[in-house]
């Protein structure tokens, strides 16, 4: 969402001051908000990569929890880039390659991690209604090349956002990196095409398919009394799920449809009261990728006591290692000491 392309106080002196502080206001506040999901999404989806990747024996759970934090790891590392355009105050300092770069991973891997959401419901669905079926056929070759699939589809979506984005130098100190360039020169016919595609294939469809999906292994749980009194966890998880999913990117997509709408503005007014929407949307949006590993991954226990375990031996090497050298620095002290009780001796 590029929000800069739309600026242009100069050229509205009646807009009302007050909106134009409220905006700049609200950019502060992205800017910490992107800084902190940066952070935070780079510690818990690297913890989760480790974790899964390098630790916990291989299965169908682990390969969808490593792709979903690899996606979540780099929208992350390329958020920050964001934050520091924002900070900024929209001026992009990295040249024209890594404006198409860092927007199209953003946007490729913001596109990943919600299809990998949606093999996830799908697989626990099949796992619930044909669980015979799922024990023959669930393996980690097939997660994976399924993962691979999931990849390659998001990079087809999404490849056309590379020659979408472009910067545009403003003012000798100044240059944004926006898609508004080629959505001025495309017409009305292919931007509700870009649009509505985008609405669709990044929100409409995956967040039905995940609903469908829950909603049925919710049905076949409380039609299995002796599961569905055993814990309310799965029912709680899965709403969980769901309400993230939906306030976290039912505003950022639900804004990209009302952009058809405000190319046509009249007034500066308006302009910016839909920046500020825009902004909040933003907001919400990047908030996905440190709730991904909270969802999926940190509330099972099985990965829990795995995080605890390979701390305490990352904790427990150390110490060994530490001890090892202190002996070792001891010994060479003692012989430091020999040595120098040996000369003194000589000397005399």
């Amino acid at each position: 969402m590029e929000m800069a392309s739309l600026i242009n106080t100069t050229a509205a002196p009646d807009l009302n001051d007050s909106w134009v502080d409220l905006f700049w206001s609200l950019t502060t506040v992205a800017v910490v908000v992107f800084s902190l999901v940066s952070l935070l999404g780079v510690l818990g989806n690297g913890l989760v990569i480790w974790v899964t990747g390098f630790r916990m024996k291989k299965t169908v759970n682990t390969v969808w929890y490593l792709h979903i934090a690899v996606a979540d790891f780099i929208f992350a590392v390329f958020l920050a880039l964001r934050a520091t355009s924002l900070a900024l105050q929209f001026h992009w300092p990295f040249g024209n390659f890594m404006c198409k770069l860092c927007g199209t991973l953003i946007i490729l891997n913001l596109y990943a991690s919600v299809y990998i959401m949606v093999v996830i419901s799908v697989d626990r669905c099949v796992s619930v209604v044909w669980p015979v079926w799922a024990q023959n056929h669930r393996n980690v070759r097939s997660a994976t090349y399924v993962s691979l699939c999931v990849w390659m589809l998001a990079l087809i979506v999404n490849i056309q956002h590379y020659f979408y984005l472009d910067t545009k130098k403003e003012t000798e100190n100044t240059t944004y990196c926006s898609n508004i360039g080629f959505f001025e020169k495309a017409t009305p016919t292919v931007i509700q095409t870009i649009v509505i595609t985008h609405f669709l294939l990044g929100f409409a469809v995956p967040f039905t398919v995940i609903v469908t999906c829950y909603a049925v292994i919710i049905h076949r749980l409380r039609r299995n009394h002796s599961l569905a009194s055993q814990s309310s966890r799965p029912f709680k998880v899965i709403t969980s799920i769901i309400v993230a999913f939906f306030l976290c990117l039912a505003p950022y997509y639900i804004i990209d449809l009302i952009q058809l709408v405000i190319f046509k503005a009249p007034n500066a007014t308006f302009h910016f009261a839909f920046l500020i929407v825009s902004n909040v949307a933003s907001n919400l949006m990047v908030l996905h990728c440190c709730l991904n590993p909270l969802l999926y991954v940190f509330l099972r226990q099985d990965f829990k006591a795995e995080v605890r375990k390979s701390i305490l031996n990352v904790l427990e090497s150390a110490l060994k290692e530490e001890k090892k050298h202190s002996a070792s620095d001891m010994k060479s002290v003692n012989t430091r000491q020999s040595r120098e009780k040996s000369d003194l001796i000589t000397e005399v």
